[in-house]
């Protein structure tokens, strides 16, 4: 049987003073003298009161929570989101509520229904197509809503946001590898985030346009995928080796950090030697990929400051404050596996 709660009426009946008084005294109202205060308090600690957060919720009109919605609780990049989120909230004595949309837009949306029902007072949509597929409902979201790295097309015009510069975070990878010497630049895609993979393609286009190269269709591969999971990234990257290197490429960038690890893999299966027969350039900068043989170079997302901001957003919208979108700068993190275009190659 559940055991039954200790009540604010039960603290008021062995402390031999009244509900209110015990009311008064655990919110610290000065109403109420420190000394009692104090003896109150100790007697809850004692007696294992938990505060209502219902009952606590009616009254204030606020819930103190904030729902989170995350494409995948496994994939390493939200991790890192989820700390950022969390590190703030917590300063702010909010809870955080977890769910997982498996790249599922309507699994996303009634996720964000429940979380309304839920009377959560914000939500945060971490890499989720839910502008695009949630836009009829979007006019009448009336709690304060803000997207992470969103998917969607709408964003801009109708949600808060915050995101890595995508386009600069491409344009930052080819043009490495071009200092480097490479001409023939693959480009390996993923259809499961349309949003980002049309800007990092867009910013890998630019930067091969603006060195004056001719690219090939055969140099990019953008194969269909739907789960946006760690197993399917890695299978993209394995399976696609063989066709940029068919293609002619010497050097390839991956639209993520775990499809460059799949390709990685299967180069060490064929004895294709990284860097020095083919480069290799993520995106993310997960942990892993500092721990890869060759360690992998790699573009950096603020993936901790991506939460925070996201949820400081939320909390300045709560307090009535205009709330301000945000694009973050990524960077070049230089490791091992993109060398300079060796010379039989030129």
């Amino acid at each position: 049987m559940r055991r039954q709660e200790v009540s604010i009426a039960d603290i008021a009946r062995v402390a031999g003073v009244s509900h209110t008084t015990v009311s008064r005294a655990l919110r610290q109202n000065p109403l109420i003298s420190a000394d009692t205060r104090k003896r109150i308090r100790k007697l809850a600690d004692e007696m294992g009161y938990t505060p209502n957060a219902i009952a606590q919720s009616l009254q204030t009109q606020q819930s103190s929570t904030i729902g989170l919605v995350v494409t995948s609780i496994a994939d390493p990049f939200f991790g890192d989101v989820v700390k950022g989120v969390e590190e703030v909230a917590r300063a702010a004595h909010f809870s955080v509520l977890l769910s997982a949309s498996y790249n599922d837009p309507q699994k996303a949306t009634d996720i964000i229904e429940t979380y309304q029902r839920r009377r959560v007072d914000g939500i945060l949509v971490a890499s989720s197509r839910i502008a695009t597929n949630y836009s009829h409902r979007i006019p009448h979201i009336r709690i304060p809503t803000v997207l992470i790295n969103s998917q969607g097309e709408l964003q801009a015009s109708q949600l808060h946001w915050i995101a890595v510069d995508d386009h600069q975070g491409a344009q930052l990878a080819v043009n490495h590898l071009l200092q480097l010497g490479h001409r023939a630049i693959g480009y390996l895609g993923s259809r499961s985030r349309p949003g980002s993979n049309q800007q990092r393609l867009q910013g890998y286009i630019d930067a091969l346009d603006q060195a004056g190269i001719q690219r090939q269709a055969a140099w990019v591969i953008q194969p269909p995928c739907d789960e946006a999971s760690q197993d399917e990234d890695i299978s993209v990257g394995q399976n696609a080796l063989l066709d940029l290197l068919g293609a002619g490429v010497t050097a390839v960038f991956c639209y993520n950090d775990m499809i460059a690890i799949g390709m990685l893999t299967a180069c060490h299966e064929k004895g294709i030697a990284v860097p020095q027969d083919l480069s290799i350039i993520g995106f993310d900068d997960i942990q892993i990929a500092s721990c890869m043989a060759p360690p992998l170079t790699t573009i950096h997302q603020p993936r901790v400051e991506l939460g925070r901001l996201a949820t400081q957003v939320m909390l300045d919208l709560l307090s009535g404050h205009p709330g301000k979108n945000h694009s973050l700068p990524p960077s070049l993190v230089l490791r091992g596996s993109t060398a300079p275009l060796r010379e039989q190659y030129r």
